[in-house]
């Protein structure tokens, strides 16, 4: 492969409970050496739970940067968990919804240059209520949107979070609202 670039060595400098970081030196196609950092992630899923007319967002606060974002529900992979199994897990986790129906709608690479994490989407819908119930440390609110108003957000910028943005417009595209 043209651009491949091959793993000298690796060594892990940190070790956390969401994410571990390492630092590999790796050969360049030219021949020469480089390192690379890389943050190794086990992966998340994104949901669009559609309830008729309307699609079901959490707004919460992302210490990270500092403020309260409008997202969809999301989470990360459990060890051996599948991702279908963790879109029904987060969304009724995180709504207090269960899905009768849900569709992949692929996968993305959140940030390639740096992290190994992929986002897997998924649609919901014919949503059954159940209840809520988030993480110990999460705060949550459910705000339901109409399909007009969260396509308005998307074109308009109002929406930040990339994940919500890339799941949005491919559940957008799959049912035929954008072309």
């Amino acid at each position: 492969m043209k651009f491949y670039e091959e793993k000298i060595d690796s060594r892990r400098v940190f070790e956390g409970k969401m994410i571990n970081v390492r630092v590999d030196r790796v050969r360049l196609p030219d021949g020469k050496e480089s390192t690379r950092e890389v943050v190794d992630h086990p992966g998340a899923v994104v949901i669009v739970p559609v309830l008729g007319e309307k699609i079901l967002f959490v707004e919460q606060y992302r210490y990270p940067i500092e403020q309260v974002l409008l997202e969809l529900p999301a989470g990360k992979l459990d060890p051996g968990e599948s991702p279908e199994e963790c879109a029904k897990r987060e969304l009724e986790e995180e709504t207090g919804y269960k899905a009768k129906k849900l569709s992949y709608l692929g996968k993305i690479f959140t940030t390639p240059g740096f992290t190994t994490e992929v986002i897997h989407i998924f649609a919901a819908e014919d949503l059954e209520k159940t209840a809520q119930n988030t993480d110990p440390d999460e705060f949550i609110d459910v705000k339901e949107v109409s399909i007009e108003e969260a396509l308005s957000l998307l074109k308009n910028a109002e929406i930040e979070d990339s994940k919500t943005i890339c799941a949005l417009t491919r559940f957008f595209f799959a049912k035929g609202v954008i072309r």
